[in-house]
């Protein structure tokens, strides 16, 4: 019998994360490896399980994710993001709630680009008087 998957796909900056939700009793791998050991910092580990903790399926779900790109607070963005997808695919009840919460809406927030004659965005050469 073919077991019953969730799928969904977070966004963040540059990071991206494959999401699936497998029914079991609420390990979280992250690249082949524990969310304990993959995440060093406890704010990190916080923001992945925001939406399990609001639908309080954390104990319901095994979460298997895939990520790459960006550093390490935009894939916690973006595990968050696929999760809650997921989780929404799982289960179109948890909508209203996970919508309030703002886990549904991809950040748009992006690196502003270089621009010729500065040294950075925004950042002017310094300036000399003499």
């Amino acid at each position: 019998m073919a077991q019953v998957q969730y799928y969904g796909t977070g966004r963040r900056k540059h990071s991206v994360a494959r999401v699936r939700l497998v029914p079991g009793e609420g390990r979280i791998l992250i690249n082949k490896r524990d969310i304990n050991e993959y995440f060093g910092l406890e704010t990190l580990k916080l923001i992945v399980k925001q939406p399990l903790n609001l639908t309080e399926t954390l104990a319901k779900y095994d979460v298997l994710v895939i990520a790459h790109g960006g550093g390490m607070s935009g894939q916690a963005g973006a595990i968050r993001h696929g999760i809650s997808r997921a989780l929404l695919k799982a289960d179109p009840e948890f909508r209203p709630s996970l919508k309030r919460a703002g886990f549904l809406t991809r950040d748009p927030r992006m690196k502003e680009r270089k621009k010729y004659g500065l040294k950075a965005a925004r950042r002017a050469p310094q300036f000399s008087k003499r």
